[in-house]
């Protein structure tokens, strides 16, 4: 599995031939390194329907004849701006042509009148991966990792909006991913962090990799 950091909080996975992107703000991102036409995908995934999340989901959508999987007020907004959709909410657990995706509840503002903020847990061709969204730290977050072992775990450490580094580490405790890739951070001056501190931090309470990701980087797990 390949995960392509786009910048914010926009991750693409790619693997057998299948793309699947995470919050794919790409316009107006100070830190995105693509275009909303240069990315190929088959599947988005959008945590809320803020504009830093929701971003270029319709259009990549449109262009690519892809699926936007989100809660269903979200699934809504984008379906009446002609995009195909799957809607969800939290608690469903759903098979797509890769695997799995869970949606869990995340703590924050949904954008989108009636609606819930959301994270997801995906099964990528084998392989497990959380995506936080943005979110506040909360207490649930044990039982993720016991309903499905994670292997990588993409967690935000901006604060301001979502946790801080502090609290991200307690989430990573609570998760007990294998690896962790920190997001959403230093887009904007309110939402400045230090990744090294992160990983200092991380690595002083327990034995997770915590990779590092320059906007227009990409690893492999």
């Amino acid at each position: 599995m390949k995960v392509n950091f786009l910048g914010h909080a926009a991750f693409l996975l790619e693997d057998k031939g299948v793309g699947l992107v995470f919050d794919p703000f790409l316009t107006g991102n100070p830190q995105a390194t693509a275009k909303p036409q240069d990315l190929k995908v088959d599947y988005i995934l959008v945590s809320h329907a803020h504009h830093d999340h929701l971003g270029d989901a319709v259009d990549i959508a449109r262009r690519n004849g892809a699926t936007i999987v989100s809660t269903a007020e979200v699934a809504g907004l984008c379906a009446k701006q002609g995009a195909q959709t799957a809607a969800m909410h939290i608690g469903g657990r759903n098979p797509f042509a890769f695997g799995t995706v869970r949606i869990v509840q995340a703590f924050h503002g949904a954008g989108v009148e009636g609606g819930h903020a959301c994270g997801f847990i995906v099964n990528f061709f084998g392989h497990s991966v959380y995506f936080a969204g943005d979110t506040g730290i909360f207490g649930d977050m044990e039982l993720f990792g016991r309903l499905e072992p994670l292997e990588l775990a993409l967690l935000p450490i901006g604060g301001n909006y979502t946790m801080g580094i502090d609290d991200a580490v307690l989430a990573a405790e609570m998760l007990k991913p294998k690896a962790i890739i920190p997001m959403h951070y230093n887009t904007w001056p309110v939402i400045q962090a230090n990744p090294e501190e992160f990983r200092q931090k991380i690595q002083a309470r327990q034995a997770v990799e915590v990779r590092i990701l320059a906007p227009g980087q990409s690893t492999e797990f």
